[in-house]
């Protein structure tokens, strides 16, 4: 084995194994699907700063969701299309260890922003006459920087074990993305410390965060059934429906992916759910926050001059 050990310049992603004609469909399909990713997030990020209406801390916060939605596509899509229509171009060491180190950090900032969002919409329906005190700017911007520094240093912690371990050839990633565990197949040593690692990471940033979603949650049901109104009912869950919404696609998707299905090819399939998380998930979260937001939908139609055309 010794002897297949040597200096990495490059890995070689296997992406998808289709025919010709399926890999050319499906770039223009995924090439579709990225700009539409940057469109609706770039649109959301557009309304919330033009708009003062929607300068509020579950904006803000929205603000930054969508920053990450943005950086996930561009961190992984723009390199899986170039693999679909140039199968043989490799990606080189040190572009594999970023993009590796980049997926981390938006996927562990990204659960830690749904936390962050679901204790604003508690703080909001169950504490409402404190609400401004509470989640002031200085607390919405100590929140939002927690998130981005917390999920940098655990993304940070898998690369410093990643970058010293020796690889054997061939250098070939069984994944669209530079995919942690699909590098570390790759290594020449032991790395039962390194998938210990990263299986305690996915669980700190998993299960932890998704706990406290939940909790969240169930008192912010019990505070809507006391509300008298049904419009005030009403107004409190479409507050929440949209958080919901995205908080299933996010934890779904990770949670089946890391779980993992007891049949077929599980390996195969993983790469699959991990293309609905990084390509699918960003595209739709500015389509259910627009969707199913009245205040950003009145907020698009102000920006078009809907309104005063009705």
């Amino acid at each position: 084995m010794g002897d297949n050990i040597t200096t990495i310049t490059e890995f070689l992603l296997l992406g998808f194994p289709l025919g010709p004609r399926i890999q050319t469909l499906l770039f223009m399909l995924f090439s579709l699907f990225y700009v539409l990713t940057l469109l609706g997030n770039g649109v959301i990020l557009g309304l919330l700063s033009l708009d003062p209406r929607l300068h509020s801390p579950m904006y803000f916060f929205l603000s930054h969701l969508a920053i990450v939605d943005i950086a996930y596509a561009c961190n992984t899509v723009p390199q899986m299309l170039v693999n679909l229509l140039n199968p043989a171009k490799p990606i080189s060491f040190a572009g594999c260890m970023t993009q590796t180190f980049l997926f981390l950090t938006f996927a562990a900032t990204e659960c830690l922003l749904l936390v962050v969002m679901s204790c604003d919409r508690y703080v909001a329906i169950c504490h409402p006459l404190q609400y401004s005190v509470i989640m002031s700017r200085r607390v919405c911007i100590t929140l939002a920087l927690t998130s981005w520094i917390l999920g940098v240093f655990l993304a940070l912690v898998h690369l410093v074990l990643l970058l010293p371990l020796p690889f054997c050839a061939p250098h070939k990633v069984n994944h669209f993305f530079c995919e942690i565990i699909a590098v570390l197949k790759l290594a020449c040593v032991d790395t039962h410390i390194n998938e210990a690692i990263v299986l305690a990471g996915a669980v700190s940033v998993l299960v932890g965060p998704f706990s406290s979603i939940v909790l969240s949650y169930i008192h912010i049901l019990r505070a809507i059934l006391k509300i008298q109104s049904g419009q005030g009912r009403q107004k409190a869950f479409s507050t929440c429906s949209s958080h919901l919404c995205v908080v299933g696609l996010f934890y779904g998707t990770a949670i089946i992916m890391y779980v993992g299905p007891q049949y077929g090819n599980p390996k195969e399939q993983k790469k699959y759910l991990l293309l609905f998380h990084s390509l699918f998930n960003p595209m739709l979260n500015p389509l259910i926050y627009s969707l199913r937001n009245s205040e950003v939908k009145n907020s698009l139609k102000k920006v078009l001059g809907v309104e005063r055309a009705l």
